[in-house]
């Protein structure tokens, strides 16, 4: 995390790399440096670019065999690189930039989302995340869409799993109105929501489409606050996720999403415009 606390751009729907990568990265880098080597003497070493050695070290690349065999007799042939391969994962269907995020959502006591684009991950049905993953451009190939909808069905048990978490969710109204997917997929979609509703620990309010005040213009945003009670938010563009913890920018948008609570409708109103909504042939 930059000095900030802010984690910059990832790459559309690239799957997140874990911290095995980066720990194998890590001590690469270590014997590199300790054998007093750059990473253009490495690479000539074990018949690999600079470019390569540096993505390997960053934990952005999965090394092949070759790479740690060769980097292994390269480094002093201790077996650390060696040992260490065996245990290298990756962690799909997660973009890059959303694994520190989803990492403190695992263990967060509240968790509060707003969103303008599209219904939560949390909230979705499997009918309307595929939609959203078979229109991605660049496109997504099946394997990648079965990765994604794996990640996302793990990330959507924290709603019963945590009964002591409380989720609170912000929506606009138009993201029903849009029926992404079609009538029978939206249809299912708010049928769904609403049982999440019922939900002791779920809170889902909707935002009216006429809204003259409205503190959320400037786009969706995440909150939660950890065991240790910090709190920290989450910003998503189109390329990437911005996340923050400095406590004054964390604050200004907590203060944002506060008046959005009070200038969204009721957890009842929503719930009966849902119903209403629902009911649209």
């Amino acid at each position: 995390m930059a000095a900030d606390g802010t984690v910059g751009a990832g790459t559309g729907g690239e799957p997140g790399y874990s911290d095995s990568l980066r720990t194998f990265g890590a001590v690469v880098q270590a014997l590199r440096e300790h054998a007093g080597l750059t990473r253009a003497e490495l690479g000539e070493l074990v018949r690999f670019s600079p470019h390569t050695v540096a993505s390997v070290e960053l934990g952005r690349r999965m090394p092949d065999a070759a790479f740690v065999e060769r980097a292994e007799q390269a480094l002093g042939n201790t077996g650390a690189l060696r040992k260490a391969a065996e245990h290298l994962t990756r962690q799909p269907g997660l973009a890059a930039w959303f694994r520190q995020w989803a990492r403190l959502e695992a263990t967060a006591i509240n968790l509060c989302t707003y969103e303008c684009r599209v219904v939560p991950g949390l909230l979705q049905t499997e009918a309307y995340a595929r939609t959203l993953f078979v229109n991605q451009l660049p496109p997504l190939g099946d394997e990648q869409i079965e990765a994604q909808w794996a990640a996302r069905a793990k990330r959507q048990k924290l709603l019963w799993e945590r009964p002591n978490t409380a989720f609170s969710f912000i929506l606009e109204e138009h993201l029903f109105l849009r029926r992404t997917g079609g009538v029978e997929v939206t249809r299912e979609l708010i049928d769904h929501v609403l049982e999440l509703a019922e939900l002791r620990n779920v809170e889902v309010q909707v935002m009216p489409q006429v809204q003259e005040n409205h503190a959320g213009l400037d786009g969706p945003m995440q909150l939660l606050e950890t065991p240790e009670n910090r709190w920290f938010a989450y910003n998503e563009g189109q390329r990437g996720g911005l996340f923050v913890s400095d406590a004054k920018e964390v604050s200004v948008l907590q203060m944002r999403y506060a008046r959005m609570r009070s200038q969204a409708l009721t957890l009842e109103d929503s719930v009966s415009l849902l119903r209403r909504l629902r009911g649209v042939p």
